[in-house]
């Protein structure tokens, strides 16, 4: 603990000198026996104090992400990691998000001759490009970084990107992952997971990349929701893409073939803390207005892994693939989101308001479960698993199809797409995706609408 400008930080907690005292006991960093004490303004009274100037958001205290996980992280093998970036070209797509550009920053620093960075969004792509070359200059490291504004719907442009850089690795990030988000907006989210994983893997495929790494979720297994089904069809294209050796790429009227040098992998894992649209910035924000903090269901539960974590584990599952592999993440135990809200209430320094504590700072409300929202995630969808060289990696053994009937299955959904008839697109994921049940009505927004008009 020492003494910063005015007040005090031990372990990621700030005290500030406002109002109201409060002791904390077992906060992360305090020894056993000792008090910590945290002066703050009451949460209800927060509004008050921004507006009238006397506290700003950045000095509610900041809750250190690692301190919700509760576990320590595994140290990296440092040959897992270089294998399939040194002195090689890496192309990252999804390059702006949060585990993309979580890859870009540890890429950075593997020595990787070129790393490309893909991104349709103008704004993310600058912003991880901007944090790289200052940190690339600051520690004089000779890696030549390309940011390239694009899309992976985009399948000419891939392939161009990959011949002309001859790309050695790609990391396949792009995807959209917002579970209520794609279960109304379907045909966009078919779209991007499905079509966009087909055109990056086939390009990859085309311009002989070495190596294509998917990032996937553990929402792939028996997914009750599109954007899970999806992702399980965008690993099913690398499985059966995998066992191909000169497969007839899809979309292909002349039927050519094409010899595969390109080794496939998936990594499969659950939520990341802190990430985009996830709950951790959302709790955090509801903090800082003084909440409530919202939980959907008490039971709900989810696995977690902080994004370096995740992004290092990715690095490390995709340098020990044969081709075809998916590879699992040992995610620890399952947390139950309202013992993160409750964990986050009290690392900010403040009470939960209940029943029992009508006084209390935070209070937490249930919602109710989204559209297509599980109240638990698997990892696995068999019990066909082995353990690699590495500790928290674990290799799955999954059914996929032939190649020739995906191809099929992917020319029917796809035209069901195009014709906005979200019955059969959820009809052919039925069909296609081992354990996928979707729950209740379709809740696409096209779908109400034209069905609210007949």
């Amino acid at each position: 603990m020492h003494f910063e400008s005015g007040h005090f930080r031990a372990s990621g907690l700030q005290a500030q000198t406002y109002s109201t005292n409060d002791r904390c006991h077992g906060c992360p960093g305090n020894p056993a026996g000792h008090s910590l004490f945290i002066t703050r303004p009451p949460p209800r009274d927060i509004g008050l104090y921004l507006a009238a100037g006397r506290v700003k958001v950045d000095d509610l205290q900041e809750v250190d992400i690692a301190d919700l996980l509760g576990r320590d992280a595994v140290p990296a093998r440092e040959n897992l990691l270089e294998h399939c970036i040194k002195g090689q070209t890496v192309l990252v797509t999804g390059a702006g998000g949060s585990i993309g550009s979580e890859l870009c920053r540890q890429i950075l620093l593997l020595g990787p001759t070129k790393l490309l960075l893909l991104d349709h969004s103008e704004f993310n792509l600058y912003s991880i490009v901007s944090e790289l070359e200052q940190r690339s200059s600051r520690e004089s490291l000779s890696v030549k970084l390309l940011p390239i504004l694009g899309s992976v719907r985009n399948h000419p442009k891939l392939l161009a990107i990959m011949k002309a850089w001859k790309v050695d690795t790609v990391y396949h990030a792009a995807a959209y992952k917002h579970v209520p988000m794609v279960e109304h907006n379907i045909a966009e989210g078919v779209i991007n997971n499905v079509v966009g994983t087909l055109n990056t893997a086939q390009a990859a495929l085309q311009a002989g990349v070495s190596n294509f790494v998917l990032i996937s979720t553990d929402k792939a297994v028996r997914p009750t929701n599109v954007m899970g089904s999806t992702k399980r069809l965008a690993e099913l294209i690398l499985q059966a893409l995998s066992r191909e050796t000169a497969p007839v790429i899809f979309g292909d009227k002349a039927n050519v073939y094409q010899v595969n040098k390109t080794r496939f992998t998936m990594v499969r894992f659950g939520n990341v803390l802190g990430s985009s649209g996830s709950v951790i910035p959302l709790f955090h924000k509801q903090i800082q207005t003084g909440g409530p903090l919202t939980v959907t269901h008490p039971k709900i539960t989810r696995y977690f892994m902080t994004i370096p974590e995740a992004a290092q584990l990715v690095i490390q599952a995709g340098s020990m693939g044969h081709g075809g592999d998916v590879f699992v993440l040992d995610m620890g135990e399952p947390v139950k989101i309202i013992e993160l809200a409750e964990k986050m209430i009290h690392l900010s320094g403040l009470s939960i308001r209940s029943e029992k504590n009508p006084q209390g700072d935070i209070s937490i409300e249930f919602t109710g479960l989204r559209p297509g929202e599980k109240l638990y995630e698997e990892l696995l969808i068999g019990d066909n698993v082995v353990a690699t060289e590495h500790p928290m990696i674990m290799s799955a053994t999954e059914d996929y199809l032939p190649w020739d009937v995906l191809k099929g299955r992917l020319s029917r959904l796809l035209d069901a797409v195009d014709g906005d008839d979200y019955a059969t697109v959820r009809q052919l994921l039925r069909e296609t995706v081992s354990g996928y049940t979707p729950e209740g009505e379709i809740v696409d927004w096209m779908h109400q609408e034209r069905r609210s008009e007949t």
